[in-house]
């Protein structure tokens, strides 16, 4: 299948700590590691686990973590289509605590990707059987409703209003304060809407509640659980499951990535399928 995600990317450090310092306290890293992350790329690399290839298009810093994240996405599998570096990179810095609950500092202005950027492919997306829309400008998003089924997160539900194209799927975290949210302020309407809940799983309308997925593990963090539902939830309904079976699966990919080390480790593959 030919399948592709708008959206950012964070150069992110992660430390590991008992708990996150509270005001004036020092705390000390039991682990700490660093890799691409933000939105676009842990759904990018999710789907490449899942579907072996998948085209990603974003903007990337002019410095050297800029080329390093374009360098490791490439190598997990993404073909990246960057449009010309916009500055710095942007990055993040996420503690992990004892109980696995990651708390994200973003440093650095979000660089998304434009419609309106002739050096970008944008004409393959009218090819793709999905796309994951993470983060864009109205242009993008007009852009990625081409594709055969659209996807797209809450967080960016400003930009989606503004577009007014018709989404497919419409996801968001009723945990997350900066996901929750009122679709009844998008016009016309998403034909579907599921809001996750972490270990209760979450609701789909039209349909009722979902059950999370059995953890494959014990847990190491929480970071890019959202993405990997969407991105799993798209993969399945690019091959044309029913919707019950798309949740599903998203399910299993939330609860997979909990269980490995940062973004990618325990990401759900093709070979669990």
């Amino acid at each position: 299948m030919r399948l592709a995600v708008v959206g950012h990317v964070e150069w992110v450090e992660f430390a590991r700590v008992e708990h996150v310092p509270a005001p004036g306290e020092i705390v000390h890293a039991l682990e700490t590691w660093e890799e691409p992350g933000g939105g676009g790329a842990v759904a990018a690399v999710q789907l490449a686990n899942l579907n072996g290839s998948v085209h990603l298009y974003t903007a990337l810093g002019d410095d050297e973590l800029g080329r390093r994240a374009q360098e490791e996405l490439t190598a997990r599998g993404v073909t990246v289509h960057a449009g010309p570096p916009v500055g710095p990179q942007r990055r993040a810095f996420t503690y992990v605590d004892g109980e696995g609950e990651r708390t994200i500092t973003v440093l650095g202005r979000k660089n998304v990707p434009s419609g309106e950027d002739g050096s970008l492919p944008w004409e393959e997306i009218a090819r793709c059987d999905a796309v994951y829309f993470v983060s864009g400008d109205v242009a993008a998003a007009r852009v990625a409703r081409r594709a055969r089924v659209l996807v797209a997160t809450s967080r960016e539900l400003a930009t989606l209003r503004r577009a007014g194209e018709e989404l497919d799927v419409l996801v968001g975290s009723g945990d997350d304060a900066g996901e929750r949210f009122d679709p009844a302020g998008l016009e016309p309407s998403p034909r579907v809407v599921v809001t996750t809940a972490g270990a209760l799983g979450g609701w789909v309308r039209p349909g009722g509640p979902f059950r999370a997925a059995p953890l494959p593990g014990p847990v190491q963090d929480t970071y890019g659980c959202g993405d990997c539902f969407a991105a799993g939830l798209t993969f399945a309904l690019a091959e044309g499951r029913p919707l019950d079976e798309a949740v599903a699966l998203g399910a299993r990919c939330g609860a997979a990535v909990l269980t490995g080390r940062g973004a990618y480790a325990g990401q759900l593959t093709s070979a669990a399928l």
